[in-house]
């Protein structure tokens, strides 16, 4: 004969028997329901991402398109005695869009935690937007002199106030909506927008080139991507208008404050760590990706096409990869992959760089550049989740995107200027390697000072 089972509660035996008998009509009333809110949510999460992750990739674009047609921008806005100085003119108006990006992650980073992300998120989107079809339409220095230059210093500086939000807010988005358990994966589609972004950039860039004889490019083809950012421009505020703001950041305006853990230098104690966690992140990404069309085809001997169809390639790679690195450190934890991150890009620069310069084949420097954006991608994954973790809820765009967007500015804004420039001070293409290993071992040793924060709740 069975003996029946029973569980003892507050002094009385229960039937486990019965017990389960409860717990399977209560699933079938109010776990049905719940199901249906489950369900519900996760429908709005996945809305919600998906319209910060589509912004981003024409915020993205928007601003990078700039870099791939450098060539033909420093010709018709930058005119010089010598090439290198017209170069070094035209990165130096790119850089000058990262200068506002510290002040744009601080005015935009604020608005996204008093007013809310989405609000953060039409901003930037919208003022992209105008920086970029300011560009399209701005008349050439044989038009109208000094005035062209400065008109484009103008929309640079649009762009970059805007970008300075964009990472920030949208990384906060992206990272506050997703689950404990997912949000590497979830934060790593952020990282996949901006190479989205760039590939469009890249894809647009090297079809114009492909497609149409240098003389129309010089003359009138390269507006195309500009002006296409333009009429891609309203799709972003659209989407965005229409999603939800994050449960965390809806908690956080409803709970006080809790002063004991949150202190006036906490912030800026944090802001250190996410500033030194960016420097290597930033560097590769605008020296490896941004400079490299121009880097292969003034010291590889790539043609202007093959050069840009190369970083298409290897932002392709970057793209794909990035989800399954950000899925990984859901699993194993964002140090292990950003310590491999960074060695990779310490020890790997000097010799890829020397590989392409060694007369390669287009195919080899398209390879270098895979496994350059492989490296990239161990980062890029687990990096959105890694540095939103270190912030608390109320202050998380604000010192973030302040953080990241001054490193970007310091470090990765000025990359390919900094690279143009030691290569004409040393007279060794493979000087701005030097520059990469040194921005992985700060980032190296800022990360190994980190805790893992992997599966634990946000702030």
């Amino acid at each position: 004969m069975r003996r029946a089972r029973f569980l003892v509660r507050n002094g009385r035996r229960i039937s486990l028997a019965s017990r389960w008998v409860t717990s399977r009509t209560l699933a079938g009333g109010i776990g049905h329901s719940g199901q249906q809110h489950m369900k519900a949510n996760g429908q709005t999460a996945r809305r919600a991402v998906t319209a910060a992750v589509v912004g981003n990739v024409l915020e993205w674009y928007d601003f990078a398109v700039y870099a791939y047609m450098a060539g033909v921008l420093a010709k018709t806005f930058f005119p010089a005695a010598d090439e290198v100085t017209s170069l070094l003119s035209t990165f130096a108006a790119f850089g000058v869009g990262f200068v506002m990006r510290p002040i744009g992650g601080v005015v935009i980073g604020r608005l996204g935690d008093v007013r809310g992300r989405k609000s953060a998120l039409i901003v930037t989107v919208t003022l992209m937007a105008a920086g970029t079809v300011m560009i399209g339409l701005a008349p050439s220095y044989a038009t109208i002199g000094l005035a062209a230059p400065l008109l484009v210093f103008l929309a640079r500086l649009i762009q970059g106030f805007s970008a300075g939000g964009e990472w920030g807010s949208s990384t906060a988005f992206i990272v506050e909506w997703a689950p404990a358990s997912r949000r590497g994966l979830f934060g790593s589609l952020q990282q996949c927008s901006v190479a989205g972004g760039l590939l469009l950039g890249s894809s647009v860039a090297a079809a114009i080139s492909t497609f149409f004889p240098p003389e129309a490019v010089e003359a009138w083809a390269w507006r195309i991507p500009f002006l296409l950012g333009g009429l891609l421009g309203p799709v972003g505020p659209y989407l965005r208008r229409h999603i939800d703001e994050t449960p965390a950041f809806r908690a956080s305006t409803q709970a006080p404050p809790n002063r004991a853990n949150f202190d006036r230098r906490h912030p800026l104690q944090l802001a250190a760590r996410a500033f030194g966690f960016t420097i290597v992140w930033t560097v590769a990404y605008y020296l490896v990706l941004a400079y490299m069309p121009t880097f292969t085809q003034k010291h590889a001997g790539l043609t202007q096409a093959d050069a840009l169809w190369a970083t298409t390639v290897g932002l392709l790679v970057l793209m794909v990869a990035t989800p399954f690195a950000g899925a990984l450190s859901d699993r194993a934890g964002r140090k292990p992959l950003l310590v491999l991150s960074c060695a990779c890009l310490i020890a790997l620069p000097y010799p890829l760089f020397a590989l392409m310069l060694g007369e390669a084949q287009t195919a080899t420097i398209v390879l270098v550049q895979a496994v350059f954006a492989l490296a990239i991608a161990l980062f890029s994954g687990p990096g959105p989740a890694a540095i939103a973790e270190i912030f608390p809820t109320r202050v998380r765009s604000t010192w973030m995107s302040t953080a990241y967007s001054l490193a970007v500015a310091i470090f990765g804004g000025f990359a390919p200027f900094i690279a143009t420039w030691l290569i004409a001070r040393t007279d060794s293409p493979l000087s701005p390697t030097f520059y990469l290993i040194a921005a992985g071992i700060v980032s190296l040793l800022v990360i190994l000072g980190l805790e893992e924060t992997a599966g634990k709740p946000l702030r």
